[in-house]
Formats: C-alpha cells, sequence, structure tokens
C-alpha cells in the first residue's frame, strides 16, 4: 500500500513506466467474499474459503459478479438461501463462460469430449479436483477440469510446469489409448504445452543444454522502421535448432509420463468417461472416489 501523500509518488519518471494492482490472494479474496456476501443469505454447505481457492486470479469485481450470478440462480429456483452449487454455477459463468446446455452435440462427440476430460482430471490427480463437465461452454471450449490449487504460488518450478505440460497432454492422450483416430480439440493444449516448454528454454534458463542464458525475443521493441512481427533473433541457426530439439525434448518426455500415468489408470478413465457421459458434470469427489472402487 502505498499512501497518497507519500513524497516518493512525487520523483521525477515515477508514472513513467505502467504500474499494475496486484490481484487478490487467497486469503485476500476470503476477505473480499466476505464483504460481498453479507445481505445474502448463505446456505450451510457455502464454504467461502474453498471458494477462495478456486478462484486464483480474480479481481474483486470478478468476486463480486460471482455472488451476484450466485444469488440470480437462486432466485430463480425460488430459494431464500445461495447454495454451493450456485456458486459452482456461477463461477463456471465468470470464470470460464456460460454453459450452453442448449448446444446439440452428438454421442461420438460427448464421447470423445469425456474421454478427454477424463485423461485431463487423472493427471490432476496430483492435485485435487474441483470439477469436471462435458457441457459446452460460451468460450467454444467442449468440456472442462477445473483443479483446486491448495494455495496461489507466487513463482513456478521447473517440476511444476514439466507437469503442468504433463496434464496439458492428457485429452490427446486419452483419444491416442480409446479412439481409432485423434481430433482437433486438443489444439489448444498442444499451444499451450509448446508455449511453456519454450518460455523453460528461452526466458527461465530451465534447460542444461542452453544454460543460463535468455534466448526470448518476444520482448524486444519495435524500433521505427523495422516491420510488426518481424523482430530479429538475437541469435544463430545453430541455437535455433538447439532449441527447437530442448522443445521437443520436454514435450516428448512429458507426454510420454502422461500416457504411462493414464495407462495405469485406464480403469479410472473409463469409469470417469461413463460418468460424465451419465451426469456431464461430476464434482471433485465423485472423481477422487473412481480410484478407490
Amino acid at each position: 500500500r502505498v499512501d497518497i501523500l507519500d513524497p516518493a509518488i512525487l520523483r521525477p519518471g515515477r508514472f513513467d513506466r505502467k504500474v499494475t494492482v496486484g490481484r487478490p490472494d487467497v486469503q485476500g479474496r476470503k476477505e473480499i467474499l466476505e464483504v460481498h456476501a453479507k445481505g445474502k443469505p448463505l446456505g450451510d454447505d457455502v464454504d467461502l474459503m474453498q471458494i477462495a481457492q478456486t478462484t486464483a486470479g480474480f479481481t474483486g469485481a470478478d468476486l463480486e459478479n460471482l455472488l451476484n450470478e450466485a444469488a440470480i440462480y437462486a432466485a430463480k429456483e425460488d430459494r431464500v438461501f445461495i447454495q454451493q452449487k450456485d456458486i459452482q454455477r456461477s463461477f463456471v459463468k465468470v470464470g470460464i463462460g456460460a454453459e450452453k446446455k442448449s448446444k446439440i452435440v452428438s454421442e461420438k462427440e460427448k464421447r470423445i469430449t469425456a474421454y478427454h476430460e477424463a485423461g485431463h482430471a487423472i493427471l490432476f490427480h496430483v492435485l485435487p479436483v474441483y470439477s469436471v463437465s462435458i457441457i459446452p461452454t460460451g468460450t467454444g471450449a467442449a468440456g472442462y477440469t477445473m483443479p483446486l490449487p491448495e494455495k496461489d504460488e507466487m513463482v513456478n518450478t521447473k517440476g511444476q510446469m514439466l507437469q503442468d505440460i504433463v496434464v496439458s497432454l492428457g485429452g490427446r492422450v486419452a483419444e491416442e489409448l480409446v479412439l481409432d483416430d485423434i481430433t482437433t480439440g486438443a489444439s489448444q493444449d498442444i499451444k499451450q504445452a509448446t508455449a511453456m516448454a519454450k518460455s523453460m528454454v528461452t526466458k527461465f534458463g530451465m534447460s542444461e543444454e542452453l544454460g543460463l542464458i535468455n534466448y526470448d525475443s518476444d520482448s524486444e521493441e519495435v524500433f521505427v522502421g523495422r516491420d510488426f512481427g518481424h523482430t530479429s533473433r538475437g541469435y544463430g541457426e545453430e541455437v535455433a535448432g538447439k532449441i527447437d530439439r530442448e522443445v521437443k525434448r520436454i514435450i516428448d518426455e512429458c507426454y510420454q509420463k502422461a500416457k504411462a500415468i493414464i495407462g495405469e489408470h485406464r480403469g479410472v478413465l473409463d469409469a470417469c468417461a461413463e460418468l460424465l457421459l451419465e451426469k456431464e458434470k461430476i464434482t471433485g469427489e465423485e472423481f477422487e472416489a473412481l480410484f478407490y472402487e
């Protein structure tokens, strides 16, 4: 917090750079939720701390909108109290995009999506899973898997980033195990995994082959006379080849790990997909129970 009368704000050049306000951490989100929950009757099953844990990245306005949407869902069902299911529905609308249950989806596509999301969910098993759904959303996603992080992380470790890549590849791996073909459904997952692997190599010095050198050129300034999108890179073809090979190595190793884990839990994959086809959306508790049946 900076006091408005702090003379430091009068230093020359103080406003020469953009200053952004950080988003609240989990405790901050809980306190914001408590403020906006005043005047809104909450059911006994509503856990504000759990909501705070699932809303990493939400602003204060997002959290206010979350509870307002939940109140609307409760009112539509002529209920006085907001229930946890209202919060879950409003989270999807605010954080992911409104579900489109009216969208016509073929049984084949639903089955593909069920296995795709089940693949992600199994790899998310190292974290608590909040919910899994095969209901299309307004953002164009055919379904989603929502993890429940235990706490906000200000920095990412190499191990965590590798785990994220493994999880990203879970949908494609599940498709390969079950279908005779693969689909375009994993395109965004592959894009995210590739971008993360490239950042590990070029930006964060996480490659022994390339060492502690920043090869990331995305942040280079565009000068007058230089075409947009055609910034020059600060390394030659030999280094470019090493970067490509390291990115591919990381993706390939994560893919093999994802394939091994999902193959080990093939029974859970089938059971999760069948449950999703039956219910369209399952809770984290329902998903975790599949590992003990």
